[in-house]
């Protein structure tokens, strides 16, 4: 408390040097610092753009994907749990193509298909935080933006005859719970506009930190027939792009999880029809086989996935073989971990448990 009225001095009346602040200037600085002494490392991947091997149909660029190569000489091209920080199998171009030489006469088949039903359940409703979090992602939107615009929904909107309505609940608040009276809204609505499938047998509960004042209910709409269609003619764009998120999001926490098929194709080679097992490519590829609360809403993520894009895969079965259209080398470099955008800033500090919900938005100005 010392160090504010020095910088007022020194630099310009009003500025904080609070405990809040201080740690998030030291989180960005620590960041910076990680980035400038970050050592990049090459490595490199192996490519085959395949297709089924019907002797009779030429190249068919519908029925091609990509495949690529996970492991050779029973060594793993990129180790996850190496120790001893050699994680890379092919660390320069010369290698890469020496394995390309080795392997591109061989024949490739489907050795195994891997097929797994994994449930993803919704996100629960929003609190202070991850609000401000997805409106940075989605709509470009300040912290301080986020809860000025939240503020003035939740203080209330003039609906024409209807008056000034408040459209959604408190905006400063660190606790998922949901009124029972909320919860059986959602749910009715959701049947009515979507059908029973789209509803959990039980209304879902959300688990709050163990910090967490669950001194308000999470933030969503306060009544079932506000829906964003029908108040967007009394709203500003930006009041109509916040509703809508956070309508979206709540109703779709009272959904179904969405039920997702991964098929992971496994491809060995053989040379004059003897299997080499030491030595294998891999794809994956999702199908929705419900969407549950997708329908109506999925998370914008701030990690950009690793390289390993999932294909359009063909039907194939176990044993078919593959033609081999294209083998090449693919260059990439590690990337030191990005800069703080407000959204994972604000996920840190809160990850950290520094300030409180009604804090993000004046720490980060």
């Amino acid at each position: 408390y010392n160090l504010s009225p020095f910088l007022w001095k020194k630099i310009r009346r009003g500025l904080s040097a609070g405990r809040v602040q201080s740690v998030a200037v030291k989180l960005i600085v620590d960041r910076e610092r990680e980035i400038e002494s970050f050592q990049k490392e090459e490595y490199w991947s192996i490519e085959a753009i395949l297709q089924p091997n019907n002797l009779n149909d030429p190249v068919n660029t519908s029925l091609q994907f990509s495949a690529r190569l996970y492991k050779y000489n029973d060594s793993l091209l990129i180790d996850r749990d190496s120790k001893e920080g050699n994680r890379f199998l092919i660390t320069n171009a010369e290698f890469a193509n020496k394995i390309i030489n080795d392997i591109k006469d061989k024949d490739f088949f489907v050795f195994k298909i891997d097929k797994k039903l994994k449930k993803k359940s919704p996100s629960p409703p929003f609190i202070t935080s991850t609000l401000q979090q997805e409106a940075s992602r989605r709509l470009q939107f300040t912290a301080k933006k986020t809860m000025m615009i939240a503020q003035q929904l939740y203080e209330g909107v003039e609906l024409g005859e209807e008056g000034s309505v408040g459209l959604i609940t408190y905006m400063r608040t660190d606790s998922f719970r949901i009124s029972p009276e909320a919860q059986q809204w959602a749910r009715k609505f959701i049947v009515n506009r979507y059908g029973k499938e789209f509803v959990p047998e039980k209304p879902t509960h959300y688990k709050s930190k163990g910090s967490a004042q669950e001194a308000h209910e999470a933030i969503r709409p306060t009544y079932p027939d506000k829906t964003p269609e029908k108040v967007k003619p009394f709203l500003t764009r930006e009041q109509y792009n916040l509703y809508n998120l956070i309508w979206n999001r709540f109703i779709a926490s009272q959904m179904s999880a969405a039920q997702l098929e991964q098929t992971t194709f496994i491809i060995k080679l053989k040379d004059s029809g003897t299997i080499i097992d030491s030595t294998e490519f891999r794809t994956s590829g999702t199908v929705i086989r419900f969407p549950g609360f997708m329908t109506l809403y999925s998370e914008v993520r701030d990690e950009i996935a690793e390289e390993e894009g999932e294909s359009v895969l063909p039907p194939l079965k176990e044993d078919d073989n593959l033609k081999q259209i294209d083998i090449k080398p693919l260059q990439h470099f590690t990337q030191p971990p990005p800069r703080y955008t407000e959204a994972t800033l604000v996920k840190t500090l809160e990850e950290k448990e520094i300030g409180r919900p009604s804090t993000y938005a004046t720490i980060l100005s």
